[in-house]
C-alpha cells in the first residue's frame, strides 16, 4: 500500500512518542532509537510535539551543548493511546486484509 507524506509524518510521531514514552532521550539518542528518519523530520516531529504540549524540551547550557526531550503529562496519555491503538490495528490485519479481498472481488 502507498503512503503519502502525512501517512509517514504520523508514524515518525508515534514512533517518536513511544520511544518517548520509555524514558527521556538527548536527541542524538533518540534519532538512533527511531532509526530510518532523517534528522531534519525528526527535528520537525519534536519541535510540533513541543508546541502542541506533548514534549518537554530542556536544554543544558554546558559544551558540547545537551538537549533532552521527554514527555509531559499529555504526551505519556497520548503516547498510551497510539500504543493502544498500535495493538488494535495489528490485531485487526485479518480483518482489514478479508474486507480488502472483498472489496476486490467485487464486479466493477
Amino acid at each position: 500500500m502507498r503512503q503519502t507524506g502525512a501517512d509517514q509524518h504520523l508514524q515518525v510521531l508515534g514512533r517518536v512518542l513511544a520511544a518517548l514514552a520509555e524514558r527521556g532521550y538527548r536527541f542524538s539518542e533518540l534519532r538512533r532509537r527511531v532509526s530510518g528518519v532523517s534528522e531534519k523530520m525528526l527535528a520537525q516531529t519534536l519541535q510540533t510535539l513541543e508546541r502542541d504540549g506533548f514534549v518537554l524540551r530542556e536544554a543544558h547550557p554546558v559544551i558540547p551543548p545537551r538537549v533532552d526531550y521527554s514527555l509531559t503529562p499529555l504526551g505519556r496519555e497520548a503516547a498510551g493511546l497510539v500504543a493502544a491503538l498500535a495493538r488494535w490495528s495489528e490485531e485487526r490485519v485479518p480483518a482489514v486484509e478479508q474486507a480488502r479481498a472483498e472489496y476486490d472481488a467485487r464486479p466493477r
